[in-house]
C-alpha cells in the first residue's frame, strides 16, 4: 500500500518514519479509509510497547496520505528467530508479556490488531532497556467506533478473510467478524514460534494454514522440540491462548500475560503503571536487563507482634499530641476581629487577572 521512510526532523533533532500511501492508490477510495482509520487507531494508543505516532495528514502536491511515526532501530521477531533460533523461554516469555500488555491498551480501547504476526513486532533498545518489543502496523486495524465519521465505510463484512494465513484465528480463517480474541491466538502463535523456532502445525504451504487453524489440533509445545527441553507446564498454558472456541481462550491478553508470569524472569527493578491494584492483585516489573517479574506486594507483612505494637504506639503518640493542641487552645486569649472593608468592583482587564 505505501513506502516507509527515515527522515529527520531538524526542530527537533530527531529521526522519524514516514510511510506514505502509494499515489496511484489516492484513488482507491477503501484503501484511503483503512490508511486513515490506521492511523486514528495508532494516535489512540500511547502504551510504551505501541509505536508512537507523531502527525499524519495529506500531501496536495502529490494527493498522498502520510503518517510520521518514530524512528525504531532493531530487529522483527521473525528476523530474530531466523537469525538466532529460538528465544529461550524466560526471555521470550518476558517479550510477550509487554506485547500482550499493549494489546490490553489497543483492546481497551476498541481497537482489533487483525494482523499480528511476528513481522510486526520490532525488538529494540528504549531506555536502555533491551528486548524492548514494540507492536507495528495497524493496517488492518478494526477500530469500534460509537459514532461513525461522516463518509466513514464498513471495510470489512463477514465471509471475507484479510491477514496472513500463518497467523490467522480460526474465526478469521472462517471469514466471521473479529473482536480482541483473535489477537489472544494470533499472540499465541507468536509466542509459540519465538521459543520453539516452529508454527504449532505440520510444515505446509501458506494457505493450508487456513484449514489447520480450523481443523488441526496444535502440537503440545514441549513436543514440538523434545531438545529444548520446555517444560510441560507450559503446554496447558499455549494450548488455552490457542483454543479453536473463542469462549474457552483466555478472555484478555492480561490474562494471557498472568499466565506467562511463571516462566519470566524474577529478577526486577522497576514498576510499570497498571490498572488500580487490590491486595490480591499481581504486580507486573520489568527489571534493568528487561527480565519480567510478578509480585503480589512490594511491602513485606508484619510479624503480629511487631504490628500490634506499632499500632499501640502510634495511637499513645496521636492522644498526647491531642492534649497538648487543647491546652494551647484553651490558653490562648481570643484575637480581635478585623472590621471589613468592602473591596471595588473590579472592571475591565482587572477581570482577567
Amino acid at each position: 500500500m505505501g513506502e516507509v521512510y527515515k527522515a529527520e526532523q531538524p526542530a527537533m533533532e530527531r529521526l522519524v518514519a514516514i510511510k506514505i500511501l502509494h499515489s496511484k492508490l489516492a484513488s482507491r477510495q477503501d484503501l484511503v479509509s483503512r490508511f486513515r482509520r490506521e492511523a486514528r487507531a495508532m494516535s489512540r494508543l500511547s502504551h510504551p510497547n505501541t509505536v508512537r505516532v507523531f502527525l499524519y495528514g495529506h500531501l496536495e502536491e502529490t494527493n498522498q496520505l502520510y503518517i510520521v511515526m518514530e524512528y525504531l532501530a532493531g530487529v522483527d521477531l521473525a528476523h530474530h528467530v531466523r537469525r538466532e533460533g529460538p528465544m529461550p523461554l524466560p526471555r521470550g516469555a518476558n517479550v510477550m508479556i509487554q506485547v500482550l500488555s499493549a494489546l490490553e491498551e489497543a483492546h481497551s480501547v476498541g481497537i482489533v490488531h487483525r494482523d499480528l504476526k511476528p513481522e510486526n513486532v520490532l525488538l529494540t533498545t528504549q531506555g536502555g532497556i533491551p528486548d524492548f518489543p514494540k507492536v507495528l502496523d495497524f493496517g488492518l486495524a478494526k477500530v469500534q467506533e460509537t459514532k461513525p465519521r461522516p463518509g466513514s465505510m464498513v471495510l470489512t463484512q463477514e465471509g471475507m478473510v484479510f491477514g496472513t494465513p500463518e497467523f490467522m484465528s480460526p474465526e478469521q480463517a472462517r471469514g466471521e467478524i473479529l473482536d480482541w480474541r483473535s489477537d489472544i491466538y494470533s499472540a499465541g502463535l507468536i509466542f509459540y514460534e519465538l521459543v520453539t523456532g516452529r508454527l504449532p502445525f505440520p510444515k505446509c504451504k501458506p494457505m493450508e494454514y487456513i484449514a489447520h487453524h480450523i481443523y488441526t489440533a496444535p502440537i503440545p509445545i514441549s513436543q514440538r522440540l523434545p531438545e529444548l527441553s520446555l517444560p510441560s507446564s507450559l503446554d496447558a498454558v499455549v494450548a488455552r491462548a490457542l483454543e479453536k472456541d473463542k469462549e474457552k481462550r483466555y478472555q484478555s491478553t492480561r490474562e494471557f500475560g498472568e499466565a506467562l508470569l511463571a516462566f519470566a524472569p524474577t529478577t526486577s527493578s522497576t514498576v510499570l503503571p497498571s490498572r488500580p491494584m487490590d491486595s490480591g492483585s499481581v504486580r507486573i516489573t520489568v527489571g534493568s536487563d528487561g527480565s519480567a517479574a510478578s509480585h503480589q506486594s512490594l511491602i513485606p507483612p508484619m510479624s503480629g507482634s511487631m504490628g500490634k505494637g506499632l499500632v499501640i504506639g502510634l495511637g499513645v503518640a496521636v492522644l498526647v499530641l491531642l492534649i497538648v493542641v487543647i491546652v494551647l487552645l484553651l490558653g490562648r486569649s481570643p484575637a480581635p476581629q478585623p472590621t471589613p472593608v468592602p473591596l471595588p468592583k473590579p472592571t475591565g482587564s482587572e477581570l482577567f487577572e
